[in-house]
């Protein structure tokens, strides 16, 4: 089967944006709702549901967490948080680089320290 209209554009790491005709600031001024409602239209791509972290495992998803981006919220450098929380530093960078993802007690431990990480660091601090 020949595939009509079909182009084929090969783009390397550093080149300049392709060009398109996509309307970004039509795209940028979606609200939410429009966005939601565009994602629930696409029979080839629908929404992941949304839900509790014990729902999403039920249907086979498992919540990540954005280890740089909490790390990063709290101001802390790699080796700042690492010692902070007592995670290897080569585990942490293996998580921000998603080389390794964390397992369910340090997606669990990550969640704590993500809700109260005073708290943590201050009862860790105590248990030296």
């Amino acid at each position: 089967m020949k595939l009509k209209n079909m182009v084929s554009v090969v783009h390397s790491p550093g080149d300049p944006p392709i060009k398109t005709n996509t309307d970004w600031a039509a795209v940028a001024a979606l609200t939410d709702e429009q966005i939601h409602a565009a994602a629930l239209s696409d029979p080839d791509a629908p929404p992941l549901p949304l839900g509790s972290d014990e729902e999403m495992e039920k249907l086979g998803f498992i919540r990540i967490p954005n280890v740089k981006k909490l790390r990063e919220r709290l101001g802390l450098t790699q080796e700042d948080f690492a010692a902070t929380y007592r995670i290897p530093v080569g585990t942490l960078r293996d998580w921000e680089q998603a080389r390794k993802f964390p397992d369910a007690t340090a997606r669990a431990y990550l969640t704590v320290i993500a809700r109260n990480p005073e708290a943590v660091a201050n009862l860790l601090g105590e248990a030296a």
